[in-house]
């Protein structure tokens, strides 16, 4: 695989809906003192053809992009709709500022439909000075191009009017007047790596019974909030490097993969390295957890190398 479309991961957080430590609990895992065990909610930074990558922007979204020290994104996916997936994107407004340029969101058609009940600020019109900008983009199941976020229209803050366009001529013009406006819808893409922009896709699996995306890029695959995978999207999984799987227990789970489960399918899928992710203080101490896993891995004769992410953990 060539260097433009070698992708490089940094797990931005690793941990459950409620993150690790639970507000209130002192269990040994969320009072423990190694910071493999401080994990924010689930989202990954990916680094693919150029672009920066943004794999859902949950509720601490604000201080991943701090202790990563990330100014520019050149898009986010979402998964799906939920709020530890969703709940910090009204934080995009510190990028619209820096980097002149609204939020390019790609997400499914429910998941937009959501986002405009939760965020009715950002879909009002006019809009109110201070609301986010986003460039929403409806993906399918099907392949499709995430694009540099280089557009020419560069975003202007007005004081006490909000955004506007900058033109090439110089003069400002509003962003957009209506929720139409707003919305692109992507075209299946091509096989074959695109000039300009990063080809991604799409895998599907079930959250219990909420249809969710998990996304490879290039020989890393991201899945998360998963309890069930169809046979046909195991194809879209071969030849990885590297796979990221959800896990919350040991037990079985209504809506993610049990460890048991995650175990199984890291070793049909057979990618060189699985790492789990949505951990929860259910487990040992990361420490112990590696170790754990190792055994198991070993003693099983995975064809997957298997450990737990931490956050800030990259792989590439």
């Amino acid at each position: 695989m060539g260097e433009k479309n070698k992708a490089r991961l940094t797990f931005l957080g690793t941990g459950t809906s409620q993150g690790v430590p639970i507000i209130g609990c002192n269990c040994p895992v969320c009072c423990s003192a190694d910071a493999r065990d401080k994990r924010f909610r689930a989202s990954a930074l990916v680094e693919y053809a150029g672009l920066n990558i943004l794999v859902d922007a949950g509720p601490d979204f604000r201080m991943q992009m701090l202790s990563q020290k990330v100014h520019h994104l050149d898009a986010i996916l979402l998964t799906h709709n939920h709020k530890d997936h969703t709940g910090g994107l009204d934080d995009v407004r510190s990028l619209n500022y820096v980097d002149r340029r609204a939020a390019e969101i790609y997400c499914e058609e429910n998941v937009l439909g959501d986002l405009i009940r939760e965020y009715p600020y950002v879909f009002s019109f006019p809009k109110y000075p201070g609301a986010p900008e986003w460039h929403m983009h409806v993906i399918t199941e099907e392949p499709f191009i995430v694009k540099p976020n280089n557009d020419a229209k560069e975003l202007v803050w007005v004081h006490d009017v909000g955004y506007s366009y900058r033109l090439p001529d110089g003069s400002l013009v509003p962003t957009c007047k209506s929720i139409s406006e707003m919305i692109e819808r992507e075209a299946p893409a091509p096989d074959g790596c695109p000039e300009q922009g990063a080809r991604v896709i799409p895998v599907r699996g079930l959250h219990d019974k909420l249809p969710v995306l998990g996304f490879r890029f290039g020989d890393i695959a991201y899945i998360t909030d998963m309890s069930s995978l169809e046979e046909s999207e195991l194809e879209k999984l071969k030849g990885l490097r590297h796979l990221t799987l959800n896990t919350v227990s040991y037990k079985k789970h209504h809506s993610h993969f049990s460890l048991e489960e995650a175990l199984v399918l890291a070793d049909r899928i057979g990618a060189e390295h699985t790492w789990l992710t949505h951990l929860s203080h259910t487990f040992p101490n990361h420490h112990e957890f590696a170790k754990y896993l190792g055994k198991e891995c070993k003693a099983r004769g995975l064809r997957s190398d298997v450990q737990p992410a931490y956050d800030g953990l990259v792989i590439e």
